[in-house]
């Protein structure tokens, strides 16, 4: 696939890596983290946090999808995103895509403040707004066969066992980074797959018409 097939994705890609290597060289990345991270104690609290210009609460989620906290996370967050999202992009378009990434991005803060909304540690990462797209690579795009469990179909089980295995692997690169669970937003992954879950057949339906 070329890269003007997914303009979209490749551009966030893109920004994520740049503003990651500047932040890194200029030695602002935990101040960046800190001023523009998704902290949900923010929420209706003054804290007390170093002066300087912050980024509006309500854009946090946003502003938090674009920062990483190291070359692990970066990388691993990158080649996710490259590989499932220019693979979408193509046939639902960059609207669609841009939906989802938001949402995935804002349902990954809710679900991770719902979860903890006491916490004082900002939260950043592309995870929230990837896992919108896996779920709706899982639900729609998979040609994986899964058996159905029960009353569950097996296009619901494929989604619900691409879901752990993506929350899996984030947990070993938590661990691998010596942060264990505290250092992955499981929450949030779980937010950002669930709105892809709602969305994807609005969606299709929006790209595609009543096809």
């Amino acid at each position: 696939m070329k890269q003007q097939d997914a303009p979209l994705v490749t551009g966030f890609a893109l920004v994520c890596v740049v503003l990651f290597i500047l932040l890194t060289i200029t030695g602002y990345q935990d101040q960046a983290i800190m001023r523009a991270g998704f902290v949900p104690a923010r929420f209706g609290a003054d804290l007390i946090l170093p002066p300087g210009t912050m980024v509006p609460f309500v854009l946090t989620p946003l502003t938090s999808a674009f920062l990483h906290g190291g070359w692990l996370h970066l990388i691993f967050n990158m080649v996710m995103l490259l590989f499932i999202g220019r693979q979408l992009e193509a046939p639902l378009g960059g609207k669609a895509v841009a939906v989802l990434l938001l949402a995935g991005a804002y349902a990954g803060a809710l679900a991770q403040f719902l979860a903890d909304p006491e916490s004082a540690i900002p939260m950043i990462g592309a995870s929230g707004a990837i896992s919108a797209l896996l779920a709706v690579f899982a639900l729609i795009f998979s040609r994986t066969q899964t058996a159905a469990i029960g009353p569950i179909p097996a296009h619901w089980v494929r989604a619900l066992w691409l879901a752990a295995a993506w929350i899996g692997l984030q947990l070993a690169l938590g661990f691998a980074g010596g942060g264990g669970f505290g250092a992955v937003a499981i929450w949030a992954h779980v937010g950002g797959f669930l709105a892809g879950l709602v969305l994807a057949r609005p969606l299709l339906r929006w790209r595609f018409g009543g096809r």
